[in-house]
């Protein structure tokens, strides 16, 4: 099968694009290798690139070389063909799909991209309003809305700045948006049941356990067990969730006393998320927009990820207290 590598110019501020070019072709052509260089040109390039490779070609190995926006884009291209493969080069600022995986070899050595095995993960597949107009597109991540999302719409302008990392900028951008304390209004039905409706400080749907560069939000998240996790983060006061944050970004926030009070876990199939006031804003793995009602449903075994060699899929989760 071909290895396709997609390479974002515009990743991880943009510098590095000729170098990852360069790298790969030497690498490849060291194991002589059947290989193709695609350069993105647009936000949005990558699916239409990856739809279009696989109906002059047929199915390939398309690694994304990029972030998780890139990542998402090409599994957006290929949700439909179940023989395509689809591998990471995590040249982003975020790079958390990756974070599932441990690690004891490099996601950035493109021979071993070549030469890795796959594992079967699951998808979101969400459906979404806006001027009466319907969208269909899948998430390989994490979906955040509230908080979680203002804050990620702000990093990506903090990003911008020079000498400001990925993480850095979320962090800063975590802190600012404290002191409005931006959330949402919500109705939350979680299959077929009504879970929430009113104020809240976030909730996340996910089928990764990370976001923002390392935090660690959804610890009972699993790649392939055939469901959605979600977190609703209740609006509580700015000087609890400061209190609470360190254990957030960790992940170990589930052991703690009472916690059930401010943030509420959720395994299941299908929730649908509708604002009570105008639209809401949504991040899907970067890609940030504004909808209206919005369905969210897992897809099992949605598509084949590329695991590089001597990479292992995590196996250690929280549990529940």
């Amino acid at each position: 099968m071909k290895t396709v590598f997609i390479v974002n110019p515009c990743a991880g501020r943009g510098e590095g694009c000729k170098e990852t070019v360069e790298f790969i072709k030497e690498s490849c052509t060291l194991i002589n290798a059947d290989f193709d260089i695609y350069i993105t040109k647009s936000v949005g390039d990558a699916t239409e690139f990856v739809k279009g490779y696989i109906k002059r070609n047929g199915c390939a190995r398309f690694i994304a070389c990029g972030g998780d926006g890139t990542l998402s884009e090409v599994i957006n291209g290929v949700i439909e063909y179940s023989d395509c493969e689809v591998g990471v080069m995590p040249n982003g600022t975020g790079n958390d799909f990756c974070r599932n995986f441990v690690t004891t070899a490099s996601y950035r050595d493109a021979i071993s991209q070549v030469y890795g095995s796959t594992v079967i993960c699951d998808a979101i597949k969400y459906t979404y309003h806006i001027n009466e107009t319907e969208f269909v597109k899948y998430c390989a991540n994490m979906i955040n809305i509230g908080f979680d999302c203002n804050v990620a719409d702000m990093t990506a302008q903090m990003k911008k700045k020079p000498f400001i990392s990925g993480s850095m900028a979320y962090y800063a951008s975590i802190f600012s948006k404290l002191i409005k304390k931006d959330g949402a209004k919500l109705k939350i039905t979680i299959d077929g049941k009504e879970e929430h409706t009113g104020t809240l400080l976030l909730t996340s749907i996910a089928n990764g356990s990370y976001c923002g560069g390392g935090i660690m939000s959804n610890p009972l998240a699993d790649l392939s067990d055939g469901f959605l996790d979600v977190n609703i983060v209740n609006d509580v006061s700015r000087i609890k969730f400061l209190k609470l944050l360190p254990h957030y970004i960790k992940g170990d926030f589930l052991s703690l006393k009472n916690i059930e009070n401010v943030v509420r876990t959720f395994k299941c199939k299908k929730i649908t998320v509708e604002p009570l006031e105008g639209t809401m804003r949504i991040c899907n793995d970067g890609e940030i927009f504004d909808a209206e009602k919005t369905e969210f449903k897992v897809i099992p075994k949605a598509f084949k990820f590329v695991v590089p060699s001597a990479i292992a899929p995590k196996k250690e989760k929280h549990k529940l207290q």
